[in-house]
């Protein structure tokens, strides 16, 4: 239920209507434009929402929707019921054209995956184009509206025989014209022209009667005649007979083609039906645009929550100004669900007033509104406002009685659904009762269960709101400073008048303020100061708030850039590990080699003394080449050298041994007969027990020098952090130089600690999304994917969270 009856005019919604009337593109559209009405249906509201932020993703992405011919085709379809009646060419062309649109918006939608416009898709599943009635209406009628010569081989004879009857009758005539020059009747700048369908003569009327023939007509003047010479009139004759003979033939394929269309009127009806609900759900789309709108989370019982609310129409109008409009910030529940606003006049409390109805009403008839994302919008069965001057001079009502009278249906038809906003509450008589009665009647409406917003001066109600369970205050901000309205909704605190400042900045003497103040006494005067002085309190910590807040997310930033690099020289420490111990062992790995082929070589030659000292040498050249402390070098953590000198006893398990003959130092794990399972660094080899001699281990440690530890170069990552984007745009690209963008962006994303990031790959055929999305499984540190909001891009965007 809505009250008053004067509720949409009262808000400015018929302006809205008037703004969805100018954005649909036909009659169709706009007809669905009047039928906007309010409702409580949850499932119906949802699914109208659903659609137009549907649409608004397509008006935004998809620029091959098709946006012309929406043609009103329901004056045709009515007059095809009636046997024996023909459509027109023109009325089967526009036929033709809505067909055609009808098409393409069922081809674009079903083209597309199901997931990305399924109430859309839903939409058209009951909309069907017989092809049999689409190939008829085009074999029949061309592009430019008229049917073709092809309609029927009696018409292709027809219109061929009036071609060359209208070539041999042009020859004929450009002869007597060609005389009638020579002659000096015609002017030479005159040429053929036609009247009353016949191809004639213009000539001088002084020589009208040299010329035999009919006179059709004359110029204005009387000077010139116009005659069709005698020699033509047969064959003037003749193509008219023709051009009768064409006239009955398309009548008669026009006939068979409405015969044809009959039977299907039922679902060319709907298909109608659902190109005039498509303009109309574009038209809320492209006004959705408009005041930057958003579909608000909607909750299936009454409640108010949002973020950065607008007033559309203001909104509009500030936008061509160049202004933007401060936004509201509302939330009633079950906790707060009546919210009384005060503050000085012209603060903003009518507009906020009027803005919460304004968008109740818009979400409850399917059209988003200007909010932001996290925003959302419950259900209310009525919606109850008490806005402006209602004085009636024809029900000799006061505007105190009117006001009255409102209360009176609020209090009888207030329930735990109603929204009810009531504009300067009590005003319109003696402040003192009124402010009574305005409480009282506050306090059954509290009762009620019911939700509301009030805008008032009256203290009492300020204080009862204070005190009383399901009440809140709230203040329309005013800068006490420069007496300026900041047009910013605060809840949780009453607003002040500012009565006395306003008085004193517009030139009133102090003494005249300073008797009202001792007329209204120290309590009224404290609470206004109190006010006044918590206001500009409130400004000074809302400012020192926001440079803590600055500050804060600085110390942030600069504690995710020491972090970053932190992380960054721990892996390259471990990367420099690595390589030094897999050089190593390497190293080792040759060094064994070299022993091997050494002691094979000395075996081989017989240990002759000249080739073993050579060998040796070789070998001795190899350990000072190769096997140098600088390998480790690169290891930042300081490297350890140790002593080993030979010791007497048994060889066991756990013993150092060293190879005859080497340097090479290992350690016994285990003994297998003859042999010996030994470690040297993290390699395992078996050896010979008679070619191992058992040491002792005296370890001792020597400093190595900085110039031993190699310089590491480092990554800028506040300029990497500042180029960043968490947002990647692949549309366009082939595949292969889309995944490699791709790599960059998920390592540089990983590198600077991003949680979330965005791959714009557009919707398409899909190929681009599939190969995205595979690729992006391939890296360990993805913890999901899902397409991103489907205001915000859809299906078109992947949204990658980060381990």
């Amino acid at each position: 239920m809505l009250y008053p009856d004067s509720f949409e005019q009262k808000l400015g919604f018929d302006k809205i209507r008037d703004l969805l009337r100018q954005a649909c593109i036909s009659p169709l559209g706009q007809s669905y434009v009047d039928k906007i009405r309010f409702s409580d249906n949850f499932q119906l509201i949802d699914k109208l929402l659903r659609q137009v932020a549907e649409f608004k993703t397509i008006v935004q992405y998809e620029p091959d929707f098709p946006s012309s011919n929406y043609l009103d085709i329901r004056p045709q379809l009515a007059k095809a019921r009636i046997e024996g009646i023909m459509l027109t060419e023109e009325e089967f062309f526009d036929l033709k054209l809505t067909l055609r649109t009808i098409q393409q918006c069922l081809r674009f939608l079903d083209g597309k995956e199901k997931e990305s416009y399924p109430y859309l898709t839903e939409l058209a599943e009951a909309v069907t184009v017989d092809k049999k009635l689409t190939d008829a209406v085009e074999r029949v009628i061309d592009d430019r509206g008229h049917v073709r010569d092809t309609a029927s081989p009696a018409l292709a004879e027809i219109r061929r025989k009036i071609i060359s009857e209208q070539a041999g009758l042009r020859k004929k005539l450009d002869g007597i014209l060609r005389y009638a020059r020579q002659q000096g009747w015609v002017p030479d700048e005159i040429s053929l022209t036609i009247r009353n369908g016949r191809m004639v003569i213009p000539v001088a009327a002084e020589h009208k009667r040299r010329l035999k023939g009919f006179i059709h007509d004359e110029s204005a003047t009387g000077q010139t005649v116009f005659i069709e010479p005698a020699e033509v009139f047969d064959t003037n004759n003749e193509i008219r007979e023709l051009e009768y003979e064409e006239r009955r033939e398309v009548a008669r394929i026009l006939r068979e083609l409405t015969d044809q269309l009959r039977p299907f009127l039922p679902d060319l009806l709907r298909a109608t039906t659902f190109l005039g609900l498509i303009d109309f759900i574009r038209a809320k789309a492209r006004f959705a645009l408009q005041i930057d709108a958003e579909m608000p989370k909607l909750i299936n019982q009454p409640t108010i929550d949002w973020k950065l609310a607008r007033h559309p129409l203001l909104h509009l109008s500030f936008q061509k100004q160049g202004k933007k409009v401060v936004p509201l910030n509302l939330l009633l529940d079950p906790k707060q669900r009546i919210l009384i606003i005060s503050g000085p006049n012209a603060g903003g409390k009518s507009v906020a007033l009027k803005t919460i109805g304004l968008l109740q009403y818009m979400v409850q008839c399917g059209l988003l509104i200007p909010v932001v994302e996290g925003s959302s919008a419950g259900i209310f069965q009525n919606l109850f406002i008490d806005i402006g001057d209602e004085q009636s001079l024809e029900n000799d009502l006061s505007t105190y009685s009117s006001h009255l009278t409102s209360m009176k249906a609020f209090l009888t038809l207030s329930n735990r659904k109603t929204l009810f906003l009531i504009d300067e509450f009590g005003t319109g008589t003696e402040p003192g009762l009124g402010g009574a009665i305005a409480e009282t009647i506050l306090e059954e409406l509290n009762k009620s269960g019911a939700f509301g917003v009030i805008n008032t001066h009256y203290t009492n109600l300020k204080l009862f709101a204070d005190k009383t369970p399901g009440l809140v205050n709230g203040a329309m901000r005013f800068d006490g400073e420069h007496l300026e309205p900041l047009y910013e909704l605060e809840v949780g605190r009453p607003g002040s008048s500012f009565a006395f400042e306003i008085a004193s900045k517009i030139g009133l003497s102090k003494a005249v303020i300073d008797r009202a103040k001792e007329k209204l006494g120290s309590q009224q005067v404290n609470l206004e100061k109190l006010l006044k002085e918590l206001d500009i309190e409130k400004r000074v910590f809302a400012e020192r708030n926001l440079e803590m807040g600055i500050s804060q997310r600085k110390l942030a930033q600069q504690l995710a850039e020491t972090n970053a690099l932190k992380t960054k020289l721990d892996n390259e420490q471990k990367r420099l590990l690595n390589d030094a111990k897999q050089k190593a062992r390497a190293l080792v790995t040759e060094a064994n080699q070299r022993i091997e082929n050494t002691i094979r070589e000395i075996k081989e030659n017989k240990a002759e003394r000249d080739m073993t000292r050579l060998v040796r040498q070789e070998l001795e050249q190899f350990e000072q080449r190769e096997l140098k402390p600088e390998v480790l070098s690169e290891d930042p953590v300081k490297p350890q050298s140790e002593e080993f000198l030979p010791e007497e006893g048994a060889i066991t398990a756990g013993s150092f041994v060293r190879i005859k003959g080497q340097n090479t130092i290992g350690e016994v794990l285990a003994l297998r007969g003859k042999d010996a399972e030994i470690r040297i660094g993290d390699l395992k080899s078996n050896i010979k027990l008679n070619r191992l001699e058992k040491v002792s281990r005296k370890a001792y440690r020597e400093a190595v020098g900085e110039t031993a530890r190699p310089r590491m170069t480092g990554i800028d990552l506040n300029e990497k952090m500042m180029n960043f984007s968490f947002n990647l745009d692949l549309r366009g690209k082939r595949g292969e130089e889309a995944l490699v963008e791709l790599d960059n962006f998920i390592n540089n994303g990983l590198m600077l600690g991003y949680p979330e990031l965005r791959v714009v790959h557009g919707k398409g055929d899909g190929i681009l999304r599939t190969l995205v999305r595979n690729h992006l499984r391939s890296f360990p540190q993805v913890a999901s994917m899902q397409d991103e909001h489907a205001d915000r891009g859809g299906a078109g965007v992947t949204v990658v969270k980060m381990k």
